[in-house]
């Protein structure tokens, strides 16, 4: 009822975006996202209905590697055989397989979980990452009160990360923070950028933002952490381990472009193609022509230094366009350039079109893979490519105010 009547209230549609009405919202949609957040819990154990077949999550993938890894065998989580056993021996015997295509320097993680219980090391991961992705978006948010994190946490993608027991909290919160310190502190935020490595697709359009700003001193500090992971993971892994993932990553088209992901859990161009029925030589052809589109507002927002906000926003929507894999999870990248276009708003207010865009955007967020399964639409991409259009938008207008005031400083420097 309270939120009923702050509609109702509203004397403009903008104004169903006051902070009170944000705050409300935010709050009823926790409880709601918990309450299912449990049910599918006591679902995911057969408490609810009997399952077939036991049922796991994706951490599992996670864990088994590391097992691998303490087992003194590395090499064997490219393996599908041995990794799936040890998934199996992990949690329970006829679970499905959950790939692992991660670099090597995941596998320094993943050997570190494992040495704890499963339940364990799922609820230390998903805990200690989401604490430094919401850390890292308050320092974002300028030190504004804790109710300021409620529409964060109320991003249904959070719920989803936690539930598919994923890494996305990890990714964006590496990408928010080496986003927020680029300026201020190059050498930490190269570092925190570099250490994207592990998850490479998202790390794709970083050295185009790096170069276009003409931020070398960050350039070469994330060329330098990626490098010394690599070498780590090289000492503590060996090279059998380094060449096992390389087979296996380059036949990995045999899983995600073939469906046995389901094509309905995709945000990028690529799956948005195969799952409107397109072949793989036309879903490539798109993901490119996404990439060096994507690769080109990078570029043009960062080498017009525009406000930090709009270039942060820029890189962390175009990311997700660009990169060649991308699921329901990663969308917490989205909610990062969301936050930063939300910040640029303190600047120049957020149109109400804006407002009305990003709600909806949000909206769809709710279950994009079950919407997508339904409808037959790729909702993820239409997320994704939405944010990107926004921001861009916004871009573009930045630039060109920017040049007014850019031609106003060379007259008055001029004698």
């Amino acid at each position: 009822m309270a939120l009923i009547a702050e509609a109702v209230s509203a004397r403009a549609p903008g104004d169903l975006f006051n902070r009170r009405c944000v705050l409300l919202c935010s709050t009823a949609l926790i409880g709601v996202e918990i309450l299912v957040f449990l049910f599918m819990v006591a679902g995911t154990h057969g408490l609810i209905v009997p399952l077939p077949k036991p049922a796991t999550t994706d951490f599992v993938s996670f864990y088994a590697a590391g097992m691998l890894a303490d087992e003194g065998r590395p090499d064997l989580a490219y393996d599908a055989a041995r990794h799936h056993d040890a998934e199996q021996r992990a949690t329970a015997v006829g679970i499905d397989h959950n790939f692992f295509y991660y670099p090597p320097v995941f596998l320094i993680v993943c050997a570190a979980l494992a040495r704890l219980p499963y339940l364990g090391a799922f609820v230390l991961f998903e805990v200690i990452t989401l604490a430094f992705y919401l850390l890292t978006v308050r320092q974002i948010l300028r030190g504004s009160d804790w109710t300021a994190l409620l529409p964060v946490v109320a991003f249904p993608p959070v719920f989803w990360n936690f539930g598919f027991g994923q890494n996305g909290f990890l990714t964006a919160g590496l990408f928010a923070a080496g986003t927020l310190l680029v300026d201020c502190r190059p050498l930490v935020a190269g570092m925190l950028l570099g250490l994207l490595c592990y998850k490479p697709q998202f790390a794709l359009l970083v050295p185009v933002a790096l170069v276009a700003g003409r931020h070398w001193r960050a350039l070469l500090a994330a060329l330098a952490a990626a490098v010394a992971l690599c070498v780590l993971s090289l000492g503590l892994f060996g090279w059998d381990t380094w060449r096992s993932f390389i087979v296996a990553a380059a036949g990995s088209s045999t899983v995600y472009a073939t469906g046995r992901i389901p094509f309905s859990g995709y945000i990028n161009p690529f799956g948005a193609v195969r799952l409107l029925g397109g072949d793989p030589n036309a879903a490539y052809a798109v993901q490119v022509v996404a990439m060096l589109a994507a690769a080109s507002l990078v570029a043009f927002a960062w080498r017009r230094a525009l406000p930090l906000p709009i270039r942060a926003a820029t890189l962390a929507a175009a990311t997700l366009v660009a990169a060649p894999l991308a699921l329901v999870y990663d969308l917490l990248l989205g909610g990062v350039a969301a936050l930063w276009l939300t910040i640029d708003g303190v600047r120049a207010e957020l149109s109400a079109r804006e407002k009305f865009g990003l709600f909806a955007l949000f909206l769809l967020s709710l279950s994009p893979r079950s919407l997508a399964e339904y409808s037959h639409v790729p909702v993820g991409a239409v997320i994704v490519l939405g944010l990107a259009a926004i921001v861009a938008a916004r871009t573009l207008r930045a630039a060109a105010a920017s040049e007014p005031e850019a031609a106003g400083l060379a007259a008055a420097s001029r004698p």
